[in-house]
């Protein structure tokens, strides 16, 4: 298929190298002189703007880092416009869902998905990242030879925005939990149990997670936040703004997600 590209940074890179390893003609907006050359070393066709990256092709793929950002390519640029009739719009970015909605009410000619993922580089290397996808069934099918060559499980969750809201409560639950362990951390040090001997002792227990594991494996609690905080605070934000669009808040899982905010020095980040 010929695959329009937006988006090819952490997680964009190694999307655009599995789909032109699975023999897509992918077509893909680099910014700067040297991100087209390293676009052209992976075989793709560099570009140098969005509108040209979406214009022939039969799905583009936006996968920028902001709510913001897919305002600006999707809503308020270009791109939509220039696509064809029949050709289907995937977003990765984990954005508000009122964001795609307006995106696929402006844009009547084509199919918009909005397909949120979860997961790291890691995963799109090895074809495991998981897709959060929302929109029509018949678009969704029309898109899995693009979707399945970095995503498995791709997993239709609803209408379009559905996506957003499933991505959105899973990162206010993985932020959730990572405030409990936290907690649990400050705790062990109370009564003398130092940080790594209690994770790698949980890892064996009834407390044991996949969010236990994750941060284990960067050593500390500290570290992780240290790493992926940026990332989940990002997500975080955009759960709290939904939430408080349709008149309510995270309830309780906000309590513990402060627990994690706390952690980063910086007020307002996670």
């Amino acid at each position: 298929m010929r695959v329009g590209f937006v988006g090819a940074g952490r997680m964009g890179r190694p999307m655009v190298a599995r789909l032109i390893e699975a023999g897509h003609e992918v077509r893909a907006l680099g910014r700067t002189h040297q991100r087209r050359a390293e676009l052209e070393r992976l075989g793709a066709r560099a570009v140098g703007d969005a509108a040209e990256a979406g214009a022939g092709a039969d799905v583009v793929v936006v996968c920028v880092f902001t709510d913001a950002q897919v305002r600006q390519v999707c809503r308020d640029g270009a791109l939509p416009a220039t696509m064809a009739p029949g050709a289907t719009l995937v977003v990765h970015t984990t954005a508000s869902p009122k964001t795609i909605e307006t995106v696929a009410a402006r844009a009547a000619h084509i199919d918009v998905l909005d397909a949120p993922v979860s997961g790291g580089p890691h995963d799109v290397a090895a074809g495991k990242l998981t897709l959060f996808v929302g929109g029509a069934a018949e678009a969704v099918e029309r898109a899995r030879p693009v979707l399945g060559c970095y995503g498995d499980p791709v997993l239709h969750v609803g209408p379009v925005g559905a996506g957003q809201k499933v991505k959105l409560v899973n990162n206010a639950s993985f932020a959730a939990q990572i405030g409990l362990l936290a907690e649990s951390v400050r705790l062990g040090e109370r009564l003398g149990v130092p940080e790594p001997t209690l994770l790698d002792a949980l890892a064996h227990g009834s407390a044991t997670s996949r969010v236990l594991d994750i941060v284990a494996a960067t050593g500390s609690i500290a570290s992780f936040v240290g790493v992926a905080g940026e990332f989940v605070g990002k997500d975080v934000a955009v759960a709290r703004g939904t939430a408080a669009e349709m008149g309510g808040d995270l309830g309780a899982l906000d309590a513990v997600i402060g627990v994690v905010g706390s952690l980063t020095n910086t007020a307002g980040k996670v």
